[in-house]
């Protein structure tokens, strides 16, 4: 490449390939958001929707006509038009011909053009048939009178027109979606009523504010009856900037102890919804529910039944759930951005829309007038010339039947422009009847008038809104109809947590040597009874609730929870812990507990060190689980102890050579995590050799008593008993009587 920008040889031009990129992604840029993607504001219309309409209005395929089939004005739209895909075009026919999809359907379908479970499913355009609704006359009825400019086709040998003369703001009516290059729309329907009122409202008072058009203009209006529960506020600021979000929810009602769901968020799938209702079924996620179905028909298009499991349910918070968690309720994106009288796309208010869109509209009726009053005043022009033919008849007659050129004589005879001239050589020799001469004045009379009318009305701006005023409420009053979208004000719905979800009952957690859990109903059951896997037996187990969280403890000093519902029941052998958790390598699960979040428990080592914590600072959502108890190098962690009254109970501690100790449970102290302080004295040369360690501590409450279990024997001490083992913390402790020294375990009483 030479050090030249451009070179050009042999009929070629040669730019750099960046500069090509560069102009080639603008042009195609500008292509997509003017020409394909983004809507225009004067009739609401992207290119392919307007061509489309224009080819069934020129095949006459108007409301009242028979329809033809779909692939006559398909093949007119892009042979004619628009020189893209059939099935693009296609598609956005069935689109416009879908009542759950346009607010105000353009398009009169016959045939499968979708539903609202599959609006994919809609037959092919050689088997459907389709005409013009009588609402597409807003777009079309003024066409032929001189209201829009009109551009050559893609080959040149058509011209179309640039927009279509919409009486009422389309754009706000069915509102349209896009992405472009850069930049996007998304901008829903409304009713037709509330957008005349607030239009008719802007005409008597153009300094009405956006607040006070939202008193007319209340909020979108969906095809379905689904809730808008976006609060006022929200709504009236986001038709402020032009840009938001509308959340909208379905309708629910009770029949008895049924639910039935009424109508759906727009575009939302029936099926699908019943999916993800299902799907948290079948992941035992949504137990309130016992049976779910679709009675949906013609006479009901959405009937949705939830069957609840019983009358105890409560259903205000299982809909607050079903919202939460499925396409029950759905949030749109608002964001009107359009392409502006101006042909720049921009996000417009509310205000700035509706103002631009009642001076396309006022232009359109003044184009209107003009065009009629041109063509009153040629008519009138017309009708002196054919009067002053009557009244000279004879000498008309005369001078066609003499002249070989009469145009120009009967022109200079009688003062004729030529095109009246031609006029008279035109009309029939039966038209010249006595009759006519009245009905020549009559029509002249009545045509005076209109043109007074027609130059007052374009003379004063005050007659041109009036006009365009009358019109809007003549639409407004034949095509409008009542919202089919409630607005109610209400909180977004929550999901509601697991434990909110299962209904609490008691349950055993058991826990075998080899980490296998499992979850026994009630709290009666024996776990030394259950059968276990060979070479596996109980290790420990927890009465809790199915709403609870069951704790476990492994020897590193890491904890791990898991909602008690969901572990397998106990008919089987239950799960290995190491599937839904990650110890570390080398660590064994050694204890199970469960309880309230503030239950406090005592947790130490063998080593003689302990605290105080809550049940809630065990609880973590990490498959790691969270350190909480510090473990010396040697040491095991012992089974946690339940505790009663902090203030009040006493910590039983007692070493693995029958020392027993006893001192206030509020000398510990109470940490979130760590090693903790000293609960008794071992003499550090045994400890060290392995001799002696603490093996059990409990928490007995004032009163209570305790049963030691030492082989086949047991030895229960009371209150009172245990007042000759009392003694400061982290001291010797007493010895227990010979032949209970070795104590296998303990059951506070």
């Amino acid at each position: 490449m030479t050090g030249l920008t451009r070179q050009s040889f042999h009929g070629f031009e040669q730019i750099p390939l960046h500069e090509y990129a560069e102009r080639a992604y603008l042009d195609y840029s500008m292509y997509v958001v003017l020409d394909r993607a983004l809507p225009f504001l004067g009739d609401g219309l992207k290119p392919v929707q307007r061509r489309i309409i224009y080819a069934m209005s020129e095949l006459g395929l108007n409301a009242s006509a028979k329809p033809k089939k779909s692939a006559r004005t398909v093949g007119d739209v892009i042979g004619k038009f628009h020189p893209h895909g059939d099935s693009a075009c296609y598609e956005a026919l069935v689109l416009m011909a879908q009542p759950f999809s346009y607010r105000y359907p353009l398009i009169d379908g016959q045939g499968n053009f979708g539903s609202s479970d599959d609006p994919k499913s809609f037959a092919a355009m050689r088997y459907t048939e389709s005409r013009l609704t009588p609402i597409a006359e807003i777009l079309l009825g003024e066409l032929g009178q001189g209201t829009v400019d009109w551009s050559p086709n893609f080959d040149g040998t058509l011209e179309e027109p640039a927009w279509l003369p919409a009486r009422l703001p389309h754009l706000l009516l069915n509102g349209t979606t896009g992405i472009a290059v850069g930049m996007a729309t998304d901008i829903p329907p409304h009713n037709l009523r509330e957008v005349v009122s607030a239009c008719v409202r802007l005409l008597e008072d153009p300094d009405a504010s956006t607040r006070e058009l939202c008193e007319h203009l209340r909020g979108p209006d969906y095809p379905t009856g689904a809730e808008i529960i976006t609060p006022a506020a929200d709504l009236v600021r986001m038709y402020e900037t032009g840009s938001g979000s509308v959340r909208v929810r379905s309708t629910w009602k009770r029949e008895g102890q049924l639910v039935v769901i009424t109508d759906l968020p727009y575009q939302v799938s029936p099926s699908k919804v019943m999916e993800q209702i299902a799907q948290q079924m079948r992941a035992r996620k949504l137990p309130w529910l016992e049976d779910l179905r679709d009675e949906s028909d013609h006479a009901n298009p959405t009937r949705i039944v939830l069957v609840p499991r019983s009358n105890r349910v409560d259903v205000e918070a299982l809909m607050g759930h079903l919202f939460a968690t499925t396409d029950l309720e759905k949030s749109f994106r608002i964001n009107f951005n359009v392409i502006g009288l101006d042909g720049r796309p921009q996000v417009k208010p509310l205000k700035s829309l509706l103002q631009e869109w009642l001076r396309f509209r006022t232009d359109t009726v003044t184009r209107r007038l003009r065009h009629r009053l041109q063509k009153v005043e040629r008519r009138l022009h017309l009708l002196d010339g054919l009067l002053i033919a009557y009244l000279n008849l004879d000498e008309v007659i005369r001078i066609i039947r003499s002249e070989d050129e009469p145009r120009p004589v009967l022109m200079a005879r009688f003062g004729l422009s030529e095109e009246q001239a031609d006029y008279i050589l035109d009309t029939r020799l039966r038209q010249l009847a006595r009759l006519e001469e009245m009905k020549i004045r009559g029509e002249q009379t009545e045509l005076a008038a209109e043109r007074e009318r027609l130059l007052e009305t374009l003379a004063s701006p005050a007659r041109l809104r009036a006009q365009v005023k009358d019109e809007l409420l003549a639409d407004a009053e034949r095509f409008g109809d009542a919202r089919r979208s409630p607005l109610v004000e209400r909180e977004a719905g929550k999901a509601l947590s697991e434990t909110e979800l299962v209904p609490s009952e008691p349950v055993t957690v058991v826990l075998s040597e080899k980490g296998w859990a499992r979850a026994a109903k009630g709290h009666e059951i024996d776990p030394a009874t259950l059968t276990y896997r060979e070479g596996d037996r109980l290790l420990a187990f927890a009465r809790a609730r199915s709403t609870q969280q069951a704790v476990f403890l492994d020897s590193f000093g890491r904890s791990y929870s898991t909602p008690a519902h969901s572990l397998p029941s106990a008919r089987g052998a239950g799960e290995p812990l190491t599937g839904r958790f990650s110890p570390p390598s080398g660590a064994a699960f050694v204890a199970v507990v469960a309880g309230e979040p503030e239950q406090r428990l005592v947790l130490a080592t063998s080593h003689g060190y302990g605290f105080v914590t809550r049940l809630e600072n065990l609880i973590s959502r990490n498959k790691a689980g969270k350190q909480v108890l510090s473990v010396p190098a040697g040491a095991a962690v012992l089974a946690p102890a339940a505790v009663n009254a902090l203030e009040s109970d006493v910590l039983v501690g007692i070493t693995s050579a029958g020392h027993l100790l006893v001192f206030p449970l509020a000398e510990l102290p109470e940490l979130d995590k760590g090693k903790g302080n000293k609960i008794m004295q071992i003499p550090p040369a045994r400890l060290k050799a392995g001799e002696e360690v603490l093996a059990h501590v409990a928490a007995v409450r004032q009163g209570g008593e305790i049963t030691l279990f030492c082989g086949q024997r047991k030895l229960t001490l009371n209150w009172r008993d245990l007042q000759a083992y009392e003694g400061r913390r982290a001291t010797r402790g007493n010895l227990l009587p010979r032949g209970f020294q070795r104590v296998d375990g303990l059951q506070p009483g």
